[in-house]
């Protein structure tokens, strides 16, 4: 064995189960369940080391490496009593990929690796003849399709009209699948070891197939997370040797509602594949308890066994041989939003995790799942009922082609992906579609769970439709007929499928939710408030917990259509008093606007944007304009021509108003200079607001905050504003209004003057979407559109900017002016109100700035509480770590 090459083979009791780095998770779980004396075929990994040689030497096998398989193979022949090859007890084996970190169905596994036409033969006089042609005729397929590169449909075609119960059907059929791998230019290799370093060489060679790869990139599994696969070489068991034999799959619990109990499919005369592709229809494990109640009985034994050692609810496969129950693998399961958070809570109470462990095992961005919408009600007819694999109710066009579906998603409709089954290759198109039908398989086949995991609604296994792929349509009892294009509407959560657009109705929140949020409101030390610009959302945010408004985007209360035309009649209004006039009716408006949002809100601060956006944006489009004055030129007559007269005035104003680059022109705090009446306007109406409401007892905490700063004499300028009018309504009002004056920090040069600015504000709050585009110079319409998608797939960026903060750029910017304005006023309080304030990982940025809160969208306020408790949680530990070091 070549020196170069570290420790390569690990048999399973050797092993050590808590390195997946190492061993892929696949090995890892085998490791620990042979440790815990649990009934696991023996075998041994092949490291995740060796993947990585495997590529330095070109995609070729490490020197002497299988001279250490071969060894191995021998050590496991002594272990099992069998001989690899041998003509009388012939040693089967499995070859399982294994990354560390969880891919289902992304790369490759071959089974009853070792056949040939001699052991065959050794194999049907140790059983029977029908199995062990079943057994080949599996072998030869997977073999010729995963390692030959033999197209699968080839073998489908000849599988066709084959008795799969008798042995003589299936020498045919096995004869057939040699033929067709000779055929493709590759002849079927009768030496088990060929086959083995075939089959390796495969495996390794998967981690870079197009499926693997798309997975890691939708998931953001970098090398660091996982650099290669582990291979597994497992002694075969066998599902399939007749009734008393079984594969499934199986959760430790339910995986889609977090019920504590045994969940999963299996199928009787059967091998793993069948489960795990979909392509079969599977009975739910309930029904094992009476038809092998006493392998049952071994399976919830080591369930509780798996969980009490893991402390996670463990995804498992299993193989029972002859009443016999063998596990194949165990790992973390993949679980809805609203089974993740019931399983935490579940497990805090049974004593297996602390709280700080609970928090920690739920992901963030999958709480958004547990507030999915639902079919509103029940007179709604379902046409057809599936399996509910995947909570929550989606509508959309059906789309009968993985790749058609992503391109109309693309262009913005929405998609139901709709197929006989789903295989690996489709998974790359369910993150742009709003839901996935199926009408086989189970709700453990690899694609159904990938799906569950990206929240995707999904119902599988809806054997009433017959769907016609070729033509592009599903038909129900040969009757009901839904083509492609036809809207549908999915419920993943019942497993019902309805034909139109049925209405949904909003997510309860469980029990098990509002005690995780309180666990993750006491430990994160980051506020948490909400962008909200209407009651309903200011409710909602409330209601999950938010800690004020850190966004009311004033402009947004505009566009009604008569507050918009409101509008518009000040932008066009010729004299002081006309403007004043519309001012005045745009006043009262938004005085009654802003008491319904403060009485939401009470006891809470409310910060409050003054007018942001360009004047013109309130105006008709210019093409829209001359679209309509050429209708009316055409009409004729003194009516139209008294309304071509308007919109030629309209047009006018409109070309006066127009920019070149209107993002960076004549908006925000340069509107309120040239335009001052309209931020006076605005600035009243919020004092006015707050004075009734704190001379009706009710305590607000309104913010005025002025966008678009990168001067502080601009700042200056509407501050005094703000006092004047502020001096004004007290007096009138006879009250003493609690009210700050805060900067937005959206322009850089704000940034590089924060210490300037902290003079004169109270507080200041990061535009992270403009600062974004300002640092970058992208324009994120475009950037998103065009560009941005490329350099995310060529690894220029890590994360779209304008969803994760840039820590090293805009991050920096954040983090200078933080320390600028504190050194002013060391208690400034400081916060960010962009979409960044919903993400995760923006969110422990901002928390080692040390920012005071982040601002998220209503319907984030959950995710940004965990995210923010998550952060805080790390946080101590590496300060914990840091002291450990330091003493």
């Amino acid at each position: 064995m070549s020196s170069a090459i570290p420790k390569p083979i690990y048999f399973f009791d050797e092993a050590d189960g808590k390195d997946r780095a190492l061993l892929g998770g696949k090995g890892a779980g085998l490791a620990e369940m042979t440790k815990l004396g649990l009934p696991v075929p023996p075998g041994f990994i092949i490291t995740t080391d060796i993947c990585e040689k495997f590529y330095e030497a070109g995609r070729h096998m490490p020197d002497g490496l299988m001279d250490e398989v071969r060894k191995s193979i021998r050590k496991l022949e002594v272990m099992t009593g069998k001989k690899f090859g041998g003509a009388e007890n012939p040693l089967l084996v499995s070859v399982r990929s294994g990354a560390a970190v969880s891919m289902p169905g992304m790369m490759d596994t071959i089974l009853d690796l070792g056949l040939n036409d001699e052991t065959v033969e050794g194999l049907a006089k140790n059983t029977d003849a029908r199995f062990a042609w079943d057994s080949y005729r599996r072998f030869v397929q997977m073999f010729g399709k995963i390692v030959l590169g033999i197209d699968d449909r080839q073998f489908e075609k000849a599988m066709a009209g084959a008795d799969l119960n008798d042995d003589k059907s299936l020498r045919k059929l096995t004869a057939a699948f040699k033929s067709l791998c000779e055929k493709g230019g590759r002849k079927f290799p009768a030496d088990p070891y060929r086959q083995l370093e075939l089959a390796i060489n495969a495996v390794f060679m998967s981690w870079t197939g197009k499926r693997s790869a798309e997975f890691r990139r939708q998931h953001g599994i970098t090398p660091e997370m996982a650099n290669g696969t582990a291979v597994a070489v497992v002694a075969m068991v066998f599902g399939n040797m007749g009734p008393d034999s079984a594969t499934g799959v199986v959760f430790t619990r339910d995986p889609v509602t977090g019920e504590k109990k045994i969940y999963g499919d299996y199928l009787t005369n059967a091998q793993g594949e069948d489960v795990v592709s979909g392509k079969a229809n599977p009975s739910h494990i309930d029904q094992m308890e009476k038809e092998l109640p006493d392998a049952y009985r071994q399976l919830a034994e080591v369930c509780e066994k798996l969980e009490n050692h893991f402390r996670e609810c463990q995804h498992t496969e299993i193989t029972i041989e002859r009443g016999k129950l063998y596990m194949l693998q165990t790992r973390t399961a993949k679980m809805s939003a609203v089974a993740s958070v019931k399983t935490s809570v579940d497990m805090y109470h049974e004593g297996l995790l602390g709280k700080t462990e609970a928090l920690q095992r739920i992901d963030p961005e999958g709480l958004e799942q547990a507030l999915y919408p639902r079919i509103e009600s029940a007179k709604h007819r379902a046409i057809a009922t599936g399996i509910p694999a995947s909570p929550g109710a989606a509508s959309g066009v059906a789309v009968f082609d993985s790749s058609r579906a992503e391109t109309l998603a693309r262009h913005g409709n929405r998609v139901i992906l709709v197929m006989k089954e789903i295989k690996p290759d489709d998974v790359s198109a369910f993150r742009l579609c709003a839901g996935i039908l199926t009408s086989s398989g189970g709700k453990t086949s690899h694609p159904v769970v990938v799906a569950r995991g990206m929240g995707r609604p999904c119902v599988a296994s809806c054997t009433q439709i017959e769907i016609d792929p070729e033509g592009k349509r599903f038909s129900i009892d040969g009757r009901l007929a839904v083509s492609e294009g036809q809207t549908i509407t999915i419920d993943g959560s019942t497993g019902r499928v309805y034909v139109g657009e049925v209405p949904t109705s909003k997510a309860e929140i469980s029990s098990e939710f509002k005690e995780i949020l309180q666990w993750a409101s006491e430990m994160k030390v980051i506020k948490i408030r909400a962008n909200a610009d209407t009651p309903e959302n200011a409710a909602l945010a409330r209601k999950y917990g938010a800690e004020g408004i850190g966004l009311c985007r004033t402009e947004w209360m505009f566009n009604q259509h008569e507050r918009r035309a409101l509008f518009a009649r000040m932008v066009m209004a010729e004299s002081d008093s006309d403007r004043r006039k519309a001012l005045s009716d745009l006043e009262r408006l938004q005085r009654s606007d802003f008491k319904s949002i403060f009485k939401e809100m009470q006891g809470l601060p409310v910060t409050i944007r003054l007018l942001d956006p360009p004047l013109h944006e309130f105006l008709p489009k210019e093409e829209d304009l001359m679209m309509q004055i050429f209708e009316l030129k055409s009409e004729g007559g003194p009516k139209a021509e008294k309304g071509m007269l308007e919109r030629e005035k309209m047009l006018r104003r409109v070309h006066e108003l127009s920019e070149i680059n209107p993002m960076l022109g004549h908006r925000g705090i340069r509107v309120g200079i040239t335009f001052p009446e309209i931020y006076e306007m605005q600035i009243r109406a919020i004092c006015e607001a707050a004075a009734e409401l704190t001379k009706e007892g009710v305590r607000v905490e309104p913010q005025v905050m002025v966008p678009q700063v990168g001067m502080v004499n601009e700042l200056a300028t509407i501050r005094h504003m703000f006092e004047s009018v502020k001096r004004e309504v007290e007096h009138r009002h006879k009250v003493k209004l609690k009210m700050m004056f805060g900067s937005m920090i959206e322009v850089v040069r704000a940034c590089l003057l924060a210490d300037e600015i902290a003079h004169v504000a109270d507080f200041l709050s990061f535009g992270t979407n403009d600062l974004t585009q300002a640092t970058f110079s992208f324009s994120r319409e475009d950037a998103e559109g065009k560009f941005l998608p490329v350099y995310l797939e060529k690894r220029i960026i890590s994360a779209n900017p304008f969803q994760t903060l840039d820590s090293k750029g805009v991050g920096r910017l954040m983090t200078m002016t933080v320390e600028s304005a504190r050194k002013v006023k060391k208690d400034m309080e400081v916060g960010i109100c962009g979409e960044h304030g919903g993400d995760p990982r923006s969110i422990e940025l901002c928390a080692r700035m040390g920012l005071d809160y982040v601002s998220a969208s209503s319907h984030r306020i959950p995710i940004a509480i965990l995210a923010a408790a998550q952060s805080a949680i790390r946080g101590s530990r590496e300060t914990k770590l840091s002291r450990f070091l330091a003493d």
